[in-house]
């Protein structure tokens, strides 16, 4: 269960050594987050290599992934999601311990204590702050959800395709098939898909 700490402002909170940096910044105060499933871990692992590999290949931007820091707007908490990308046209927000604006992608991967906080809470912080697309990927369930920011600058659900392949509005090109988060092993199948081996 997430434990509300001392309460600081934004840059104590960035720079005191003494703050567990597996927590997150909200209304002030710290907030310790629960440590995670292997399962949690596996699926958050495979979003950001998933990511990675794609934005190195064809050159789009940056991934990074918990804890680092992203502090969408100035007046919304800081928080750290599972993984975060940011396109090479924005790559200057990131700063040595934080990213000073929306990303472009955000990942969460769901426990049984973060339910509320990824479907309700941070959805609307990202929705906000003008995140451009919101994953949220549940292990327990197989169940992968996919929002992305409309002309109302309001999530939509994005769906996958009859085939089930999830095409993601803002990461170029990118597209995979939902069931490879669930899926073991994942890289030969993924690298297979994308041409990369043989």
């Amino acid at each position: 269960m997430a434990e509300t700490v001392v309460a600081m402002s934004y840059e104590e909170f960035l720079t005191n050594p003494a703050v567990d940096p597996h927590s997150e910044w909200v209304d002030g105060k710290v907030i310790a987050l629960s440590p995670v499933t292997d399962e949690h871990a596996y699926v958050a692992d495979f979003a950001a290599h998933l990511l990675r590999l794609w934005s190195e290949w064809h050159d789009l931007g940056v991934v990074l992934t918990e804890p680092f820091q992203m502090k969408p707007a100035p007046d919304l908490p800081g928080r750290s999601p599972d993984v975060l990308f940011v396109t090479k046209a924005r790559a200057a927000q990131i700063r040595r311990l934080f990213l000073d604006g929306p990303a472009d992608v955000a990942v969460e991967v769901l426990s049984p204590d973060s339910m509320t906080r990824d479907r309700a809470e941070k959805f609307s912080e990202y929705e906000r702050g003008g995140v451009r697309e919101y994953w949220l990927l549940d292990p327990r369930r197989h169940l992968a959800e996919f929002y992305a920011l409309s002309a109302d600058d309001l999530y939509a659900v994005v769906q996958p395709d009859a085939e089930g392949i999830f095409r993601s509005t803002a990461v170029e090109g990118l597209w995979l098939p939902v069931e490879w988060f669930w899926s073991r092993p994942l890289a030969p199948v993924m690298l297979r898909a994308w041409g990369l081996i043989p």
